[in-house]
């Protein structure tokens, strides 16, 4: 299946896609949110909702299609981090109540509103990898220490038996 594509820069495909509803929002809050969102990568489009579902149609991206957009919408895209454009968006919806979040598309699937702010919720990709990377060296980790403790344990038992005999 191919990748939605939308322009995004030098780059043609988009790693994301969050549905908002804007209305009521400022031309000046409007304009402080993307600023918000080109600071991590990402860009913001009103479009209209039979738009979406035309692109979505072009692409093969069949449950975009189906996906039931009403009302004034907003695409939020971009390359970068999903993680921390959706936390962009998340803490954006909390600080303006007129951004609603209404689902998102992310890797051929529909993101539901729970989904986007559980991703809004996730630590930094960086965090995560050194969280793996600490998951994956745990074992070696643990390995040396039990046979550091195993041979410290000989050693201590060789030098009591050195000194008893010395006595």
């Amino acid at each position: 299946r191919p990748p939605l594509a939308v322009d995004v820069g030098k780059s043609r495909v988009s790693a994301f896609l969050y549905f908002v509803s804007y209305k009521g929002l400022t031309v000046e809050e409007f304009s402080s949110f993307r600023d918000k969102l080109a600071d991590n990568g990402a860009r913001c489009h009103v479009l209209k909702n039979t738009l979406i579902r035309k692109a979505a149609a072009n692409v093969g991206a069949d449950s975009l299609v189906e996906f039931k957009l009403s009302g004034d919408t907003a695409v939020v895209f971009g390359a970068g981090d999903p993680g921390a454009v959706a936390k962009v968006v998340a803490d954006f919806a909390k600080e303006n109540e007129p951004i609603v979040v209404k689902g998102g598309f992310l890797d051929g699937d529909i993101l539901s509103v729970e989904d986007v702010k559980a991703i809004s919720d996730l630590p930094p990709r960086e965090i995560l990898l050194a969280q793996l990377l600490g998951v994956l060296e745990a074992p070696k980790r643990n390995m040396v220490t039990v046979l550091n403790n195993s041979v410290a344990q000989i050693v201590n038992v060789l030098s009591n038996y050195k000194d008893k005999l010395e006595d």
